[in-house]
């Protein structure tokens, strides 16, 4: 009765096996159907239930908050957390004992099987023919266990290199904050420049046409030439031209930002003009850097790579040593598994295993992990030097921005007291219709650079936030990646 069922199952199991795996079951829409489905959470940031959508107009920081949320690098890094975490985990098993359950079912006329099997079912019989044996069955159901005693510290090793590579990830995340944060602060500072030069363009077009109809009227009474109206129609075609191509830079920064966020390019994106980001960084270089050296995720990371890439020297040399492992059987025998929970069989021992030569595959393992090492060594070296050219350039760029934007203040203060002057010799007579339009392209070229300096300037702040690694800390994730089960 038992083996039938036991057959029974098994055919029912594979059966079963081979019917789940279906080509429907791993095509690609379904299984996006399945991810997406309403309540089905298991992979986060698809079907995330904190997923933000902007509701009316964004700041700045709601802006960087809906994109530490939604951006997929962001969600990517944070699932890479969470791998190493499970690699963690995996590392611990090794400080465990393995134990499995089994059952086998055996049939044949071997000899020196059958002889084996009717000693393990307590059915052995001197009076049998053991050469030329019966077709025999057999059922065999028990438990393994295997532990692990020593292994030259190979497993101390193992443990020890999966968390260093869970404190990569961790800095990995916080790079890609750093950078993403950084990125949302330049696209929509683009945005609010080109929205900037989209109002002088709009301005600067209702400018042209009220001097055009104006214009118009005095060439048909006669007190205008013809010339001062063509030149006025070509300065409204200009100013339309520019308002064009404001408005598509600003529809092109728009949706570089809602790329960012997350949210679809389809989906409405409105900004609210802001003051600036309200970054605290060092005010000189030297401060900077030294933030830097500390805090930049990059070299963090690069210092997590060297220490496992010289636990990795390491676990490399313990091929040299013996491993001694523990192990035990408990398992009954019986040809129609019907067990007799009295005769159990047993077996328990300790294996002392020491491969002392293995075709200096050890050795190459050393050389190879050794070079790894130097690798490493060289580059956390290339990344603080490229750490500190960035931080200096950042700073330096900033001190530019600032030289520029003071020196467009003074720039639009001059060309508005320009244009008023010449508008008033305009209007008396004493000045041409070219001098007044030249006034006021110089007057509309002053106000936009203006903004794009002032839009500069907290760029270059926020660059030197990104390149001291300043943004990660200040714009942390909510969902806080990385809790070590």
């Amino acid at each position: 009765m038992l083996r039938n069922l036991f057959l029974g199952g098994l055919i029912f199991l594979v059966v079963c096996q081979a019917g789940c795996i279906t080509r429907e079951r791993y095509a690609y829409d379904a299984i996006q159907q399945d991810v997406l489905a309403e309540g089905n959470h298991r992979i986060r940031g698809l079907a995330h239930p904190e997923k933000i959508l902007p509701d009316g107009p964004l700041a700045l920081k709601e802006a960087i908050h809906i994109a530490v949320v939604n951006n997929p690098d962001r969600q990517m890094a944070a699932a890479r957390i969470r791998q190493t975490e499970a690699l963690i985990a995996k590392s611990r098993a090794a400080f465990y004992p393995a134990l499995n359950f089994y059952t086998e079912y055996l049939r044949g006329n071997a000899p020196s099987a059958y002889l084996f099997k009717r000693l393990d079912q307590r059915e052995f019989n001197f009076a049998e023919d053991f050469n030329d044996p019966d077709v025999f069955d057999n059922f065999e159901s028990g438990l393994n266990a295997r532990w692990n005693i020593y292994q030259g510290g190979r497993d101390q090793l193992d443990h020890q290199m999966a968390a260093a590579g869970r404190e990569i990830s961790l800095q990995d995340h916080q790079a890609v904050i750093n950078a993403l944060v950084a990125s949302v602060i330049q696209t929509y500072y683009d945005y609010l420049t080109a929205e900037a030069f989209l109002a002088i363009a709009r301005d600067s077009v209702a400018t042209v046409d009220d001097q055009l109809r104006v214009m118009t009227v005095r060439y048909q009474e006669g007190g205008a030439l013809k010339s001062d109206v063509l030149s006025l129609q070509v300065r409204r075609s200009e100013a339309r031209e520019e308002e064009v191509r404001s408005r598509n830079r600003m529809e092109l920064a728009r949706t570089a930002l809602a790329n960012i966020l997350g949210i679809g390019i389809r989906q409405p994106l409105t900004l609210k003009e802001t003051d600036g980001a309200a970054l605290e960084i060092p005010d000189q270089f030297e401060a900077g850097l030294a933030y830097a050296l500390q805090a930049r995720p990059e070299i963090r990371g690069l210092h997590e790579k060297v220490r496992q890439s010289r636990m990795a020297v390491d676990k490399a040399k313990t091929g040299y040593i013996p491993s001694i492992d523990a192990f035990g059987r408990l398992y009954y025998d019986d040809e129609d598994m019907d067990y007799d929970w009295d005769e159990d069989n047993w077996t328990a021992g300790i294996l002392f295993n020491w491969e002392f030569f293995r075709g200096f595959s050890t050795r190459a393992q050393t050389h190879e992990a050794q070079a790894v090492f130097e690798e490493m060594l060289h580059r956390d070296r290339k990344t603080t030097l490229a750490v500190e050219l960035e931080v200096k350039t950042a700073y330096l760029a900033l001190e530019e921005a600032r030289a520029r934007l003071e020196v467009a203040r003074n720039r639009v203060a001059n060309a508005d007291e320009s244009l008023k002057l010449v508008g008033h010799q305009y209007k008396g007579g004493s000045a041409t219709i070219t001098r007044y339009l030249e006034a006021e392209l110089a007057r509309n070229q002053a106000h936009m650079s203006q903004a794009a300096a002032f839009y500069d300037r907290e760029k270059a702040i926020a660059d030197i936030a990104r390149a001291i690694g300043y943004l990660a800390a200040a714009y942390p994730a909510n969902d806080n990646p990385g809790t070590t089960p």
